[in-house]
């Protein structure tokens, strides 16, 4: 019997912060459920300590790269959702993201997102995460 559920670690992901996959795919769908990708170094130390910026353009490697593992681009993400812990970085979460967004995407439209704000996250250093849902690169 084949599983409904799997579960996906991708070439040139960092390592997980915890007891999870970066990716869950129900069998039979193209869709893939990308896990928050944190602002982790490849070595597991937090990237970016302190500095929201530097921590999300980590995030935003750390995703691609969980794209790429995948044989996916940006351009396969159908929705983002996006945790800050701190309500005064949203101006600047806007900025980064006009800025980086163009460089991603072939535009001029982009993924719908969901912006929260959250108490904190699974360690007090990371003050931005970002999980998406991805069209799988099909057969």
């Amino acid at each position: 019997m084949t599983a409904l559920v799997e579960y996906l670690n991708p070439p040139g992901a960092c390592p997980a912060q915890g007891l999870y996959s970066h990716v869950g795919k129900a069998a039979g769908s193209e869709l893939l459920f990308v896990a928050g990708q944190l602002s982790v170094a490849a070595d597991g130390s937090v990237a970016g300590k302190g500095d929201f910026a530097a921590q999300f353009h980590q995030v935003f490697s750390n995703l691609g790269d969980v794209l790429q593992g995948l044989g996916c681009t940006f351009n396969d993400v159908v929705k983002f959702t996006t945790f800050i812990v701190h309500s005064q970085d949203i101006d600047q979460f806007m900025e980064l993201r006009a800025a980086l967004f163009p460089t991603l995407f072939k535009g001029p439209l982009y993924p719908p997102n969901t912006l929260l704000v959250v108490d904190r996250l699974v360690k007090e250093a990371f003050v931005i995460e970002v999980e998406a849902i991805v069209r799988g690169p099909g057969k």
